[in-house]
This record gives C-alpha cells, structure tokens and sequence, in this order.
C-alpha cells in the first residue's frame, strides 16, 4: 500500500496555536500570520513539489515532524494541512484521518509528509475502517 505523496520538508514547522498575531493597521486591529508562520510557509513552498493532477476525493495525511527542541508539541498539523492545498489536494476539507508522529533532531528539524488517497467510501465514515484499511499496517 503506497503514498501518492512522500516528501520531506526541511525546517521547523510553525505551531497553529501561534500562527497568528495581532497587528494594528489604519488603526484597527488585524490579525495575521506570525513571523514564524510566514517564514515557515515561504520554506514550505519553496520546498514542496506539486502533483499534478491533484489528489481528488477523501485523502489520509500522516506527518512525522523532528524538533529541534523538547519545547512543541504537534500543533503544525492545521498549518501544513492548509499548506498542502493546491499542491497536493484540492482543500483540506477531503482529508479524512490524519496520524502524526512528533521526533526529536536538534541537529536536522523537518517533516516527513505523506498522503494517499482513501477508498471513496470513507466519507461514510472513517471510523467504519480499519487501522490497515487506512495506514497499511495492523493495529
């Protein structure tokens, strides 16, 4: 059972808890992305090849994320959910199950992607299959 996607994306993922920040512009509060964010959306793009066609129908991402630090926790899921639209898939709204893995490398943060197109029965409910049925392995 393999991936229709499989890449490895250098760079620390920023959190979506603290993705946005609040700015005042013509004098009214806006909020936008954070700097980390914005950096990591730039490293993103830069590094994310797109597939061409893309993925149509219910998707399952799995993202093993290496941290250069004890401090995150696996909030990136959202931002690099949102990042993989028009890349990958069409919107994030056809990913069905997601499973993330958080790792520890101080000397090499990045995140290894991986995305495979579900059995279109899986908008009936993913609950309905198995751990095998979605992630290839046995629970």
């Amino acid at each position: 059972m393999g991936w229709d996607f499989d890449e490895i994306i250098l760079g620390e993922p920023a959190s979506a808890k603290n993705r946005r920040q609040i700015v005042t512009h013509g004098g009214k509060p806006r909020l936008i992305k954070s700097r980390k964010a914005l950096e990591y959306t730039k490293t993103f793009n830069q590094q994310c090849p797109a597939l061409n066609p893309l993925l149509d129908g219910d998707v399952c991402v799995r993202v093993d994320v290496w941290y250069a630090s004890r401090r995150p926790d696996l909030a990136c899921m959202d931002i690099i959910m949102d990042l993989l639209q028009a890349k990958v898939y069409a919107n994030d709204r056809q990913v069905k199950a997601t499973m993330s893995l958080w790792n520890l490398d101080r000397e090499k943060p990045r995140v290894r992607i991986r995305v495979r197109s579900m059995d279109s029965r899986s908008s009936t409910g993913v609950s309905s299959f198995s751990a095998s049925q979605i992630w290839g392995v046995e629970t």
